[in-house]
């Protein structure tokens, strides 16, 4: 490769080393055109997979390499998103978004594995993944010295959660010891905080189960939620004509979760079936639960339509028609 554009012949030059890279079939010549054509964060992991007879590892573990990585860079994006010990449904929807554009490498036998962070759009993310992956080394020695969960609780500032913890556990399990580095795309610079050039964070097989306990607790003690939901209602459910029933709603604001599932008394679930019966979403005070990933609301009070204009009513309209056996199913009776 020649050094600066000033060399003889350097675009002729740079051309057939890219042309080479591409019928190459060495896994580093995919990574170098990668990195060359969209400025990316690396995220490499290694396993230390116990070999199979002659010498080959097991087929599963490469789709247990690629799951691990995907859970890992899912809670990178969770934690880019907002902290704490245990999102459940929260912040899924926009964090799985996040991961469309990082492009992921072949898991070669299990072994190693690189995600490709875009620096304009994912950069958050490779930050948060890398800072927490230490606050985690960190969180389980202090434990595996002193006996005491109080880091872990630091650590969620991090960016450690249930999903990180449960990710790491994925990557380590059935392997003699696991890695996982963040290298910085050349062209960019490094972020704020960031060593340019750090070390693999390393874990064993003697670490899970701390790290099983950790996201436990975290799963254990996240509090419920105090929310005002605005949504529309798309399934009502009750066992009589008369007395309370089950109301689901397609979370339109007011909580980081596409959908919730709340009981309502008579009154309340009447005012949301005729709400959705009129093509108006409804608005409702109570608790998003953290028990089942904060998919339920509790204590709901306050149902009461909510006004829309006439071209979001319109779609709310058709959503109606399109359902209209299933309301007059669960709503005919009052």
């Amino acid at each position: 490769m020649p050094e600066s554009r000033a060399f003889p012949d350097c675009e002729d030059l740079i051309g057939e080393a890219l042309v080479a890279l591409s019928r190459s079939a060495a896994p580093a010549a995919r990574d170098v055109l990668v990195g060359l054509c969209v400025p990316s964060d690396e995220i490499r992991w290694w396993r230390d997979v116990p070999t199979g007879h002659a010498g080959a590892a097991p087929w599963p573990v490469e789709e247990q390499l690629r799951s691990a990585a995907r859970r890992m860079l899912l809670a990178g994006a969770l934690a880019a998103r907002g902290r704490a010990g245990y999102y459940g449904a929260r912040h899924r929807g926009p964090a799985t978004a996040a991961l469309e554009n990082v492009l992921v490498g072949p898991a070669l036998g299990g072994r190693r594995l690189t995600a490709f962070v875009p620096v304009r759009t994912g950069r958050p993310l490779a930050v948060r993944l890398h800072q927490a992956l230490y606050a985690a080394r960190e969180a389980v020695d202090y434990r595996r010295a002193t006996g005491g969960m109080d880091a872990f609780d630091g650590a969620v500032e991090a960016g450690v959660s249930h999903e990180l913890t449960e990710a790491i556990v994925a990557l380590v399990r059935g392997t003699e010891g696991a890695r996982v580095a963040v290298e910085w795309a050349p062209g960019a610079q490094v972020p704020e905080g960031c060593a340019a050039h750090a070390e693999p964070v390393e874990f064993s097989p003697g670490d899970l189960t701390v790290l099983r306990e950790a996201g436990a607790r975290y799963l254990r003690e996240a509090p419920s939620v105090p929310v005002r939901i605005t949504g529309t209602v798309v399934r009502m459910r009750r066992s009589s004509p008369c007395g309370e029933g089950t109301v689901r709603l397609r979370v339109i604001g007011g909580a980081e979760v596409p959908h919730v599932r709340m009981t309502l008394d008579e009154e309340s679930y009447r005012v949301a079936g005729y709400a959705h019966l009129v093509g108006l979403p409804i608005r409702v005070h109570g608790r998003l639960e953290s028990r089942g990933g904060f998919r339920r609301l509790t204590e709901a009070t306050g149902v009461a339509p909510v006004q829309v204009d006439e071209g979001d009513r319109d779609r709310l309209m058709k959503s109606l028609q399109e359902n209209l056996d299933f309301f007059e199913e669960a709503c005919g009776s009052d």
